[in-house]
């Protein structure tokens, strides 16, 4: 008999164990259930762009990304005060989406067929171009064929100097350009700056919040080549939060948001922003 109830006593324990596991190990099934449940998202965003996503000195995060950001939180039900901001790199946005170590990824993440392959992408919220930038005193750079020999920064993670380099670029040329590693975009600047390279090319909107920054160290060649789709990065078949993320941008732009933060910061530069809501690619 007492070898009976032991045996029950032990079941009933690992029962009891197993919905006490089950409970502490349940997670929200979307970014959405997530807000509404918490209160409370993880966001990733760059930390070292002018204009986009630029870490301060007192430790807070500012530009057009990070507005971007706040806005769909709230619309989903998350204050400011209960982001935690996280640096979202290049070559980390994929597997910071994959692996959870962040909700979202609102950092000047380009919608392109291979990462949707990877994330799903709400938006986009913004559609920019890819640029180049050279030295202020440079005039030897007008076109994307005088990019020929050239050194150009590549930042890893980015496809950026590929649309140069591969063709893959609305004027479909292949240019032959060298390159030279870097780890980010404010590495490129300084590279640029110091000679090591002749040319840095991304975005617009990135390239016009470091000419602000920078004077007449360097300026925008304005040719611009590629359109290049901002999206909102979530977990891969999170459609459910896409919808909502979607119907939020919607609203951004309604409500005459998107115009006010595109102007705040790229009113005082060279960049001619768009303040038109882009036409969704659709949730997959």
């Amino acid at each position: 008999m007492r070898v009976r109830h032991f045996g029950v006593a032990v079941a009933a324990l690992a029962v009891a164990t197993m919905g006490i596991s089950g409970c502490g190990s349940k997670k929200a099934a979307s970014v959405v259930d997530k807000a509404k449940n918490d209160k409370k998202l993880t966001i990733g965003v760059k930390f070292d762009q002018p204009g986009l996503g630029q870490k301060q000195p007192d430790g807070s995060v500012k530009g057009f990304d990070v507005d971007v950001a706040k806005y769909i939180a709230k619309k989903l039900g998350v204050e400011e005060k209960n982001i935690t901001w996280k640096e979202a790199r290049s070559a980390n946005r994929d597997s910071f989406v994959q692996n959870g170590t962040v909700d979202m990824v609102i950092a000047t993440y380009s919608i392109t067929a291979d990462r949707q392959k990877k994330v799903t992408f709400g938006g986009p919220y913004y559609v920019a171009h890819q640029d180049l930038m050279v030295r202020g005193a440079d005039n030897s750079i007008k076109t994307l064929a005088d990019l020929k020999g050239k050194k150009i920064c590549a930042v890893q993670g980015s496809v950026s100097w590929k649309n140069i380099t591969d063709g893959t670029n609305k004027l479909n040329q292949k240019v032959d350009a060298k390159t030279v590693p870097a780890n980010g975009y404010d590495d490129c600047i300084t590279k640029l700056k110091g000679g090591s390279v002749d040319v840095v090319s991304t975005d617009n909107t990135i390239l016009a919040g470091f000419a602000a920054r920078e004077g007449s160290a360097v300026k925008l060649v304005n040719v611009p080549f590629t359109d290049e789709k901002y999206g909102v990065g979530i977990k891969k078949g999170d459609t459910k939060s896409c919808d909502a993320i979607n119907k939020a941008i919607s609203s951004m732009y309604q409500d005459g948001s998107a115009k006010q933060y595109l102007q705040s910061e790229f009113g005082q530069t060279s960049l001619k922003f768009d303040t038109t809501l882009p036409a969704p690619v659709g949730c997959s």
